[in-house]
Parts: C-alpha cells; structure tokens; sequence
C-alpha cells in the first residue's frame, strides 16, 4: 500500500483539529485561582487537545504558577514554571520534558500534557454567616443564649504542592470550592467560639466587646485546619458581628442575675473597705493619745514633783514647833533653821526645774495627713502611722493624702515624703529549702 502525502501536512505535525500547532500558552483571565489551558478553544480534555508542539510560546506572568502535568506509564509527573516567564517550550527550562521528547523526532515532536494556571498572588474572600447557636455562661450552664456570628475570612495558595495534591484541578470550579470552604469553617467556628466561651472563663455578657480576642482565637484554630484540608492559607479572619439575641428569655434572666451578683459585689466591697477605714480610725484615735501623753509627759512629771516638795515642805514647816527637850512646846530655833535651809533647797530645785522646761526648744510640729480612697476620708495620720498602714496593706498607691497647706488632694505617690514609704517595705522573706 502506497501513502501519497502530496499538498497535505502530516497530521502530526500540521493539522490544528488534531493539536500540535505552535501555540502561544497564556493565561488571560483576570479573576482567578485555577484556570486550565486549553488551546484553539477546545471544551474538553483529550489526547489531541494535550497534544504540546515542542517550541511552543509560554508566557507566565508574576504571580501565576503554570503547572504541566505528563501522564506516564507510572503514574503523572509535573513541571512548574513560575513567572514571569515568556520563553519556548525547551528542554532547558522544563526539566522533566528532557526525559519524555524523545531524539527520534529532532526535539520537534508534540508531547502530551495538560496546563494549569494556578494564582499565587490573588486573595480569595469568603463572607460567611453563623446562624443562631445556644451559647453558655460558664457562671450558668443552663442557661443557652442564642448567639449569631458574621464575618469574611481571606484564604490564598503559598503551598501549591499540597494545593494541587489535595484538590482536583480539572473542571475546578472556584464558587464550589468557595463553598466547601465556607461550610468546613462555619462549622468548625461555632465549636471555637462554644469552646473559648467556657474555656476562657468569658461571660457571655462580655462576649460582644471581645470581637478582635474571638477573631485571633478563632484564626489560631482552624489556620492549619485549612491548609490540611485544602492546601490553603488563612491569610486574615475578620469577625464583624457577634449578636445576642436579646429578646430572649434566657438573656433576661442572665443580665438580671449579672446585675444582682455585681450589686453583691459592690456591697461587699464597700464594706471591707469601711471596716478597713474604721479600723485604721480606731489606730489612729489611740495613737492620738500616745501623742497627747507625749506632749504633756514633762509637765506631768513636773507636777508629781512639785507635789513631792509641797508635801516635804509642809512637814518641814512644822520642825520650827518641834520640842527639842525643853517642855514647853516653844519656838525651836534649830528647827527653824533646819527647814529654812531645807526650804531654800527646795525652793532651789523647783526653780532649776522650771528653768529647765523654759530653756527647752519645743518640739518639731508633727505634719498630719488626711487620706482618702473612693470618696471615703479619714485621718488624720502621721508618717509613722502610715508606714505602717503601708507595711499592713491598709494604705496603698491607689489613696489620696492632703496635709495642711496643700492646695488639693494628691495622690499618694506624688508626695515626696510619702512615696518614699513604698519603697521602704522589706522584700518578703526567702523560703527555706
């Protein structure tokens, strides 16, 4: 049998319905993740259609990942090229191609494989919607509060290798794989946010000016859910809206049994506080005494003495009567002199004890503090007293103080004299081994 291939090209070479033509390989799509090549505007995937002319023009922009898969015998081999790139289709630049062209056709021979674009750059974003779910306080566990979440989360593709291992390009159609997406997170999601709920010890109360907390928590989470499951990268979790249903019944009865344990806890605040505050009343009314004691502990000693030598002197005056042996009771002058020269001595020391008193400087004037907290006043206390309210934990950073001749309250630490208290308390003890 004879074959005449006169004015026709053979159809390996020449013949575009069979594949094979010198194509330019592109992708002009302009929002995509994957893309599948096809050349003269073939619909589906055949052996003619894969059918690559050797020297063929690829051109992959910054950002796009061009990707040839080779059906082998044992299984399918691949070539990725990334851009930018716009060279032919030569062995030097596809390594794996070295190995399929075979000699026998001068390196001319089409070859078979199907091209996909894959986007590394772009950012694909899901909105997504939790509907109503019963979330818990972990103060009242049975208490369900409907709860609502809304958000976008943005995905994209770094690791290409476990993308394309994980998902099947052909037919890939990006709303599906959206969806897939979607589904897997909202589920996912809502069983992050029951957990963080009670795991975090958060009231539900709070749990609406917690969105940032719950956004991070969540996206630690299921980041790596994500790229396990569909080779993709949770690029940015943004939660709009965590909602409450208010209206019900469940709610009500947790914002009022909230309020109630806040009231309780004011209450009992403000009386450990009180009790505090009288105690340190108690204090300072006793050491006031002290003080008073103090002050007046010289005059007291003068006038018990004073009252010794008024005594002594009265029992002196009487040695001028003092019968001596004469039998007549009469004037006694030895008597008489001995209690005049007695008297002078007594006279002599009481003098030398006022002069003592008249010649003393007075003593310094103790600075006296009012203290303050939470608009409770008490006081007032010296620098010694309120050292040791200090070292007991009764007076902290946190009062107020105000002495004669400050125009206002202060705080604490803005004292000179009473700051340096703070820094005068012993480190605690060390434990012994």
């Amino acid at each position: 049998m004879n074959i005449h291939y006169k004015n026709k090209p053979m159809a390996l070479f020449g013949n575009k319905k069979e594949g094979g033509l010198m194509d330019v390989i592109r992708c002009d799509e302009q929002e995509y993740l994957v893309w599948k090549w096809r050349p003269s505007g073939a619909v589906n995937s055949t052996n003619k259609e894969n059918a690559i002319r050797y020297g063929s023009s690829l051109r992959v922009k910054d950002g796009e990942l061009a990707v040839f898969f080779y059906k082998q015998n044992n299984g399918t081999i691949q070539d990725f090229i990334h851009g930018p790139h716009d060279q032919t289709i030569q062995s030097a630049n596809f390594p794996i191609l070295t190995n399929i062209v075979g000699a026998a056709f001068n390196g001319s021979s089409p070859f078979q494989a199907e091209i996909y674009y894959i986007n590394l750059s772009g950012n694909v974003q899901i909105k997504f919607g939790i509907p109503y779910f019963d979330l818990y306080d972990p103060r009242f566990a049975d208490l369900g509060i409907p709860c609502a979440v809304r958000g976008t989360l943005t995905f994209n593709v770094t690791d290409y290798k476990a993308f394309i291992k994980l998902n099947r390009l052909i037919n890939f159609d990006l709303n599906d794989f959206k969806n897939q997406i979607k589904d897997f997170f909202q589920r996912k999601a809502k069983s992050v946010i029951i957990n963080a709920s009670q795991d975090n010890n958060l009231p539900v109360m709070q749990i609406e000016r917690k969105i940032d907390e719950i956004s991070d928590h969540i996206q630690s989470k299921l980041a790596s859910e994500l790229e396990d499951h569909f080779g993709v990268n949770l690029k940015r979790l943004d939660i709009g809206t965590i909602e409450l249903d208010k209206t019900h019944s469940h709610y009500l009865q947790l914002k009022k049994m909230t309020a109630d344990q806040q009231t309780k806890f004011a209450e009992a605040k403000t009386g450990i506080e009180i009790e505090n505050l009288s105690e340190i009343t108690r204090i300072q009314r006793k050491d006031m005494e002290l003080g008073v004691e103090g002050k007046n502990f010289a005059v007291h000693q003068l006038n018990q003495q004073t009252d010794v030598l008024k005594t002594a002197a009265q029992n002196l005056g009487t040695m001028g009567n003092v019968d001596l042996g004469g039998g007549d009771g009469g004037f006694n002058p030895s008597g008489l002199m001995v209690g005049m020269g007695i008297g002078s001595a007594i006279g002599g020391q009481m003098g030398q004890m006022m002069n003592n008193m008249s010649s003393m400087p007075p003593p310094p004037p103790v600075v006296m503090y009012h203290v303050a907290l939470n608009g409770q006043q008490s006081g007032s206390f010296n620098l010694e007293q309120l050292k040791q309210f200090v070292q007991n934990g009764q007076f902290t950073q946190n009062h107020h103080v105000w002495k004669e001749g400050m125009a206002g309250w202060e705080l604490s630490t803005n004292v000179p004299e009473i700051a340096m208290l703070f820094h005068s308390i012993p480190p605690p003890p060390p434990t012994t081994i």
